[in-house]
């Protein structure tokens, strides 16, 4: 009988070699010009004289097809596109949530931990596969491992053996966090936060997303949420946890479930319309689901580039 594994809870194995072969099919972009180090696939913020022909590269999808040279695809029946000296090569920085409440574990046995450790492996591996910069930053109270970003494969694996080893662990202080790296990462960049965005104050976590966008950086958030933490289904009395302070209450979600729901549906509406607000790019993942069929969709978003 074939069965097929559910990549989504094999803490083993941090990237799925089908998933990056679709998926890398897929350029991950930045939104706005940012600044690399040599030549690539992206838009700079550095125009005028430099804008010269640089050499060609094959058609992906998604490419501007007005650099397309018909020319050469006359000569060779391939499509080939024009690069210039303005394209540059992204710098991609993971932030990634490693504060207790991400060991949250459905039940479905997945960790949230799990799903977004598979999240930032598979970005960081298709960056540097396309000839990006990567660099991660893990945090709970404090940033606990601070990668700068590099483009060469062997960097991706100190980046991959780092997300293997990482524990949740501690509360967290997002806030801080997120102001410290907005005036640390100088370059603009494509900054990718994947988190649960646990917080007792949201006005200053989107005051953090409002100084990574003054920053010039391309803001992403991951947004990790289980139904089971949004519905709070649960049919008989239950001591609850907090993961980070250990303190417990003892409760029927009978007699509060309702008000629950709606104090975190309020939650979640104000953090999307922050987002909206501040263009930061923000998705709702349910750790339940097939975390490439998040990836794809939040790649194909970026696909289509403009000028």
């Amino acid at each position: 009988m074939n069965m097929k594994v559910n990549n989504n809870n094999n803490p083993f194995q941090l990237t799925d070699p089908e998933v990056l072969t679709k998926l890398s099919k897929i350029i991950l972009r930045a939104r706005s010009p940012v600044e690399g180090s040599f030549s690539g696939i992206h838009r700079s913020h550095n125009k005028g004289s430099s804008v010269e022909f640089a050499q060609y590269r094959k058609y992906s999808q998604g490419d501007d097809i007005s650099r397309l040279d018909w020319k050469v695809f006359a000569r060779t029946d391939r499509l080939y596109v024009k690069e210039f000296e303005s394209d540059t090569n992204m710098r991609c920085h993971i932030i990634l949530d490693s504060s207790s409440s991400m060991n949250f574990e459905n039940n479905q046995n997945i960790k949230k931990i799990i799903v977004a450790k598979k999240i930032a492996a598979t970005l960081a591996q298709i960056a540097i596969m396309q000839g990006d910069a990567v660099g991660i930053q893990c945090f709970n109270e404090k940033i606990s491992h601070d990668i700068p970003a590099k483009n060469n494969p062997a960097h991706l694996k100190v980046i991959f053996d780092i997300i293997k080893e990482l524990s949740p662990k501690g509360k967290t202080n997002i806030i801080d966090v997120l102001h410290s790296l907005a005036e640390k990462i100088r370059r603009r960049a494509l900054i990718i936060l994947i988190s649960d965005l646990y917080t007792e104050d949201l006005d200053s976590l989107l005051d953090c997303f409002q100084h990574m966008r003054h920053r010039k950086h391309d803001l992403a958030v991951f947004h990790l949420i289980d139904p089971q933490e949004m519905s709070l289904d649960f049919n008989r009395p239950i001591r609850f946890k907090d993961f980070e302070t250990n303190l417990s209450i003892q409760t029927d979600p009978l007699y509060i479930r309702n008000e629950y729901q709606n104090q975190f549906e309020a939650f979640l509406k104000k953090i999307k319309y922050g987002c909206l607000e501040y263009k930061v790019d923000y998705w709702l993942i349910n750790p339940s689901l097939p975390y490439d069929k998040a990836l794809e969709k939040f790649l194909l978003s970026r696909s289509k580039r403009k000028g």
